[in-house]
């Protein structure tokens, strides 16, 4: 059986081909130069090499307004135009009546009602757990799927044990921002643990969502620190997935392609796929809640 890995980039959008406003355009990101051999823009919106594709997702679903995180999330993972079925784009969190269609549909039920293995690979540090423990549940979506299916969250000790990857990549932030006093770890090493994790895996989930901070003008002091980092792991990952195994790079909506504005925007998302079924995912997937189902067809 071919594993997955759906690695989601939160606020990730094919914006302008304009450096002022773009990153993307300004910086030169290998995963995109070296794998794609150029960076994707509203005039410019496909990529391919061998066996590896990037393409446009629609994020708008036919819903005025902005998309937002709590609906496209939703629509990702449980396979539904979240937006649509509330009548609005809606976040960070997911609306209420949102959240009954995330403990039924989410994508981990699937796997784990077909006794498959599946690991939500983020590690989260002792304050998310004081948090979640103390009865307050204002969580985004991806938190809420592990809780609701009973998959487990990984902490401090799954992390240095391998286990569980950092949100940050190289474990830093945990040292300079929470006060840990653990080893940091180079973002290839990241990769390579997330990769091992879904060798282990019929289905691995990984979040960043740095990217979507970056995007509303958080985290200034470490942009490119951070922007620098994820280059490096994405293109360790996108690099080295093997044939038999199924990447998904995908984003609920668009937001650090225009750092112009600190709001989210109404462009497409950049989406990536390569290994095992890439080519079906690029064909089948043209708005966020096409994703689920693509990738659960590939089991077909």
């Amino acid at each position: 059986m071919q594993k997955k890995l759906l690695i989601f980039l939160d606020g990730v959008g094919i914006g302008e081909n304009d450096p002022t406003i773009n990153p993307f355009i300004k910086k030169k990101f290998k995963f995109l130069d070296e794998i794609f051999e150029g960076t994707p823009h509203i005039e410019n919106q496909e990529f391919s090499s061998v066996g590896k594709y990037l393409f446009p997702v629609d994020a708008n679903m036919g819903v005025e307004g902005i998309p937002q995180s709590g609906t496209g999330q939703t629509s990702i993972f449980c396979g539904v135009n979240a937006s649509e079925i509330i009548g609005k784009h809606f976040g960070p969190f997911p609306y209420s009546t949102l959240k009954p269609i995330i403990e039924k549909e989410n994508i981990f039920n699937p796997f784990l009602e077909k006794g498959m293995k599946v690991s939500f690979a983020n590690a989260f540090p002792k304050i998310f757990f004081d948090y979640i423990n103390s009865g307050r549940k204002r969580l985004n979506v991806t938190t809420l799927m592990a809780l609701y299916s009973n998959v487990k969250l990984f902490d401090v000790n799954d992390m240095l044990a391998g286990k569980g990857v950092s949100s940050d990549l190289t474990h830093r932030r945990w040292n300079s921002k929470l006060k840990y006093d653990i080893p940091t770890i180079t973002p290839e090493e990241a990769a390579r643990r997330l990769l091992n994790i879904t060798s282990e895996n019929d289905f691995t989930l990984f979040e960043y969502f740095f990217t979507d901070h970056l995007g509303h003008g958080r985290n200034k002091d470490e942009f490119d620190i951070l922007l620098d980092d994820l280059d490096r792991f994405l293109f360790k990952i996108i690099s080295e997935i093997s044939d038999d195994t199924t990447l998904l790079i995908c984003s609920d909506h668009g937001n650090l392609e225009n750092i112009g504005i600190k709001g989210h925007t109404n462009n497409p998302t950049l989406t990536i796929a390569a290994g095992y079924g890439a080519l079906d995912l690029k064909e089948k997937i043209k708005d966020l809640s096409h994703i689920k189902s693509a990738i659960l067809n590939l089991y077909k």
